[in-house]
């Protein structure tokens, strides 16, 4: 079951010894730099694509045939 995500959540990443501030909310993501407060951000249209259908976006996974 999933829930609705009606408000931000954050988790922690580390990458080759950084870590990162991951933020999910209903309006996009956003990474930061621990410890910052400005980094990229992408709204939800601009991962899904603006094609409701998906059509400019790519799978997420794919398996070859």
């Amino acid at each position: 079951m999933t829930a609705k995500l009606d408000k931000s959540i954050k988790r922690e990443l580390e990458i080759d010894g950084k870590l990162y501030t991951i933020a999910i909310s209903p309006e996009g993501v956003k990474v930061t730099e621990k410890g910052r407060r400005n980094g990229p951000e992408m709204s939800w249209r601009q991962i899904i694509g603006s094609d409701a259908s998906g059509g400019e976006a790519a799978p997420a996974s794919e398996t070859p045939a």
